[in-house]
Parts: structure tokens; C-alpha cells; sequence
């Protein structure tokens, strides 16, 4: 499919800290762009960041991506939530240690507004992203002008709690 024919944007949220995180990651990008239906167009810089609501445990990478796609956006939780299964990964506890985490953070069609959703799979855009500096600061590398919730991206990850998050990998392609 030619660049620009694909009907969304998604913005992505990756994350894990159980076995190799970095490679679950990059594995579940590839997996993406390897689709006919979807092509990532961005990925963040790769982060090392502090444990966020269950804060005994150990520290996650994160990263985020930009992809394109024709999946709706059901179709595509169904996808991710598919990716994440065969990564491993065991939704045990809340917050608790994974393999593989891929959250959809906000999802357009091409040149309209951000679609809201409220479904028991899927709430966009995603209800706490805003509070985690751990999605705001790479969010900010691919998408620092992105309204969301009536913030801007790049200020709400200046003034997020971003202590301790470092840079992992600062290569764009790192997932390659």
C-alpha cells in the first residue's frame, strides 16, 4: 500500500521489564511493520525508567511509536493484545512485571479529530497517559506537538515526574 493511503494514526506506548525488554520490544515493532495493513513510521529513543504504580519491582524500558494503519481501532487492541500473547506475557497483577506491554495512547483517522472510545477492551484516548511520565517523555521525541487532553506533549513531559528515566538507546533505529 503507497504511503498515505492508510486511513489512521496510532501512537503506541511500549514497555516491559521481564527478560529481555528492549528485544520484546523491537520484536513486537518488526511484527507491526511487517503487516500489509500498518507501517511504523516513528519510534522513540529507547528509556530506562523507574517502576510506576507497583514500585517494588524491577525497572522497564519504554518506548513509543507512531504507526499507520487501516485497522480500526478494535481491530487493532485485537492485534497488540495478540503480540503481547505470544511474548509471554501474564496479566497476573496490576502494574505487576511483563514481558511486553503495547498500549494504544491516542488514535485519529487522517485529518479529523482524535477518536474517543469507552469499551471495556479499550479507552482512548488512553485514561492515564498524561500522568506517566514514562509514556509522556518519549512520546515527546516523536510527537512533541500533540494535543492531548488539552495538553501539549513536549510541556506535559517537561513538567512531568520524570526523575530517573534515562536514556537507553538513543539510535531512531534501535528496533531495527
Amino acid at each position: 500500500m503507497s504511503a498515505g493511503g492508510f486511513k489512521y494514526n496510532a501512537w503506541l506506548g511500549l514497555g516491559g521489564n521481564l527478560g529481555d525488554p528492549a528485544t520484546s520490544m523491537a520484536h513486537a515493532l518488526q511484527v507491526l511493520d511487517a503487516r500489509d495493513d500498518m507501517k511504523v513510521c516513528q519510534v522513540s529513543k529507547l528509556y530506562r525508567t523507574p517502576p510506576w504504580g507497583k514500585t517494588d519491582q524491577s525497572w522497564f524500558y519504554n518506548a513509543c511509536a507512531c504507526v499507520e494503519t487501516n485497522l480500526t481501532p478494535l481491530e487493532l487492541i485485537d492485534v497488540t493484545l495478540g503480540i503481547e500473547a505470544d511474548m509471554k506475557r501474564e496479566r497476573i497483577e496490576r502494574w505487576g512485571p511483563r514481558t511486553l506491554d503495547i498500549d494504544i495512547l491516542v488514535m485519529q483517522e487522517k485529518n479529523a479529530d482524535f477518536i474517543t472510545l469507552n469499551e471495556e477492551r479499550l479507552s482512548l484516548p488512553h485514561p492515564r497517559m498524561m500522568l506517566r511520565a514514562f509514556v509522556l517523555v518519549p512520546l515527546a521525541d516523536i510527537a512533541p506537538d500533540l494535543e492531548v487532553q488539552g495538553q501539549v506533549i513536549a510541556q506535559a513531559a517537561k513538567t512531568s515526574e520524570a526523575q530517573g528515566i534515562e536514556i537507553a538507546n538513543m539510535a531512531a533505529n534501535w528496533w531495527k
